[in-house]
This record gives structure tokens, C-alpha cells and sequence, in this order.
């Protein structure tokens, strides 16, 4: 009996055993493989799923902060169409601006036009000197300036100087609660920082683009005429040749949108400024970035209408 039982044991281990090793163990091998793979595969998906959730979550949350600072700041213009009705708020205050809008511009303007009109002749007469007469330089500064760089650099300069100090004089008054003591007293704020700054920005930023215009050309005619055979006579032949009445009237328009756009810019920023130093300072900075970007997209705008 026990013989019986050694040799079904010894049965059992020799024959038995290797084949459940021989062929169960390789489907258990390709099961737990086929398993990793399923896991693997519920994981990438779980990955791509959380992903793209994270990716509609941040376009949602990018969107309705664009719509949400769009209906403020249209709320920001309407409120402040409404308060140029309250003239003896703000009238006080305009010259003031205009002196720090306009006056206290004029070196730095003057500086910068100085140069691009220098660069604008530069490069059309050497480009002008063995293919087109040398007249037509003229033409080019006259057209460039005009058109386009002399009311487009000026709002870009006005922007980083007057947007930026305008946002972060207005935003350290925000976070000081100097606006809400101004509410207290009865005074409409909107009135009393946004109108004249509005209007200073308005009236003065035409009347640097024009000074800027005006260098320009002058810096241009001088480094036309230093430079290159040419003379005074041709220069201006070449300036009046292509002149049309829009030349005159465009960089007017434009700078009073570009000025507007800035000031309110500014103003919008300042108003909501957080708490704190570093607060004031992205406020600055916001207001800086905005009003460049806007610039050249109503430039952009203000240019294909024009030409359609």
C-alpha cells in the first residue's frame, strides 16, 4: 500500500506537474500580459481624458476671463461718456494732464523722430540710387511718416510712458483706498481720473504725432540732402509729387483712436489693481502690453479700410 502511494506521487511529480508547467503556466503568462496591455491602454486613456479636460478647462476659464474684462471695460466707457456731463469735476484737472501727457513728452518724442526720419531717408537713398531717381526719396519719407511710423511709434512711446504710470498711479490709489475715499466724499471717480486724462490724451497725442511728423521729415530732408547728390528742390518735389489730403488726415484719426485707447487702457487696469506693490506693478505692465497690442491692431484695422 505504501509502494501504491510513493509511485502515484512519483507519477504525479514527473508526468503531471511538468505538463500543467509545459501549458497552463504559458496561458496564465499570456493572460496577465493580455491584463498589463488592458491596464496600460486604461491608463493612457485615463491620461488623454484628463488632458483634454484640463485643456477645455483652461480655454473656458481663458474665455470667460476675456468676456468678463470686455463687459468691464465697456461698462468703464459707458460710465465714462455718462460723466463728461459733470464739467466742474474734471475741468480743473485737464490742463494739468495735457502738461503730463504732451508737454513733458515732447524730449523723448522728439528724440525717437528724429531718428526714424534719419533711418527712413538712409534707406531710401541707397536703395533709390542707381534704379529710381533720387527724387522719390522724398515720396518715401513723406508717405512712411505720415502714414504709418509717425503716429504708430509715437502712441507706442506714449503707451509704455503715459499708459504705464498712468495704470500705476491710478491702481496705487485703488490699493490705498483713495478712490473709495474719493466715493465717500461724493465724488464720481470716473470724472475725476478717467475724464481728463481721456480728453488730455485725446487732444495731446494728435499734436505729438504731428510735432513727430514734423522732426521726421526735417531730420529726413537733412540726411537726404547730406548724404546723397540731392537737392532741397528735389527733395520737396519729391514730397509734394504723391501728397494727397488722407496723408494729412489719416495719422490725425488714428492717434486719436490710439490715444483714447491708451488712456482707457491705462484707466481700466489702474481701477482694478490688486492688493499690494506687486499688484500696482502688473497693473503698470498690463496696461503697457495691452495698449502696444491694441496700437497695432487698430492700425492694422484702421489701414485695411482704407485700402478696401
Amino acid at each position: 500500500m505504501l509502494d501504491w502511494r510513493k509511485k502515484a506521487i512519483r507519477n504525479y511529480k514527473n508526468e503531471f506537474m511538468p505538463g500543467v508547467y509545459c501549458y497552463i503556466f504559458p496561458i496564465i503568462k499570456q493572460v496577465n500580459h493580455a491584463l498589463g496591455l488592458i491596464r496600460i491602454e486604461e491608463t493612457q486613456q485615463i491620461r488623454m481624458s484628463s488632458l483634454l479636460t484640463g485643456l477645455a478647462r483652461t480655454i473656458g476659464d481663458v474665455t470667460f476671463k476675456f468676456l468678463f474684462h470686455i463687459g468691464n471695460f465697456a461698462k468703464l466707457v459707458y460710465h465714462t461718456i455718462l460723466a463728461m456731463v459733470d464739467v466742474k469735476t474734471y475741468a480743473v484737472h485737464v490742463v494739468p494732464q495735457m502738461m503730463r501727457i504732451g508737454i513733458r513728452s515732447l524730449p523723448l518724442v522728439a528724440y525717437i523722430s528724429m531718428f526714424m526720419g534719419m533711418v527712413v531717408a538712409l534707406q531710401s537713398v541707397k536703395q533709390f540710387t542707381s534704379t529710381v531717381p533720387l527724387y522719390v526719396a522724398g515720396t518715401v519719407v513723406e508717405k512712411a511718416i505720415l502714414q504709418e511710423l509717425s503716429s504708430v511709434i509715437t502712441a507706442l512711446v506714449l503707451a509704455g510712458r503715459v499708459g504705464a504710470s498712468t495704470a500705476a498711479e491710478i491702481g496705487t490709489m485703488r490699493v490705498t483706498e483713495q478712490i473709495d475715499a474719493l466715493e465717500s466724499m461724493a465724488f464720481n471717480p470716473v470724472s475725476y481720473l478717467v475724464v481728463p486724462r481721456l480728453i488730455a490724451g485725446v487732444i495731446m497725442v494728435p499734436a505729438l504725432t504731428i510735432f513727430s511728423a514734423a522732426i521726421s521729415i526735417l531730420s529726413g530732408w537733412l540726411t537726404a540732402i547730406s548724404l546723397a547728390d540731392l537737392t532741397t528742390f528735389e527733395f520737396l518735389k519729391g514730397l509734394r509729387l504723391y501728397a494727397e489730403p488722407h496723408d494729412f488726415l489719416l495719422p490725425i484719426s488714428k492717434s486719436i483712436l490710439f490715444g483714447a485707447t491708451i488712456i482707457l487702457i491705462a484707466c481700466y487696469q489702474g481701477f482694478n489693481a490688486q492688493k499690494g506693490a506687486e499688484g500696482v506693478g502688473n497693473a503698470a505692465t498690463n496696461a503697457a502690453v495691452i495698449s502696444c497690442l491694441m496700437i497695432l491692431t487698430l492700425d492694422f484695422v484702421m489701414a485695411s479700410i482704407i485700402v478696401m
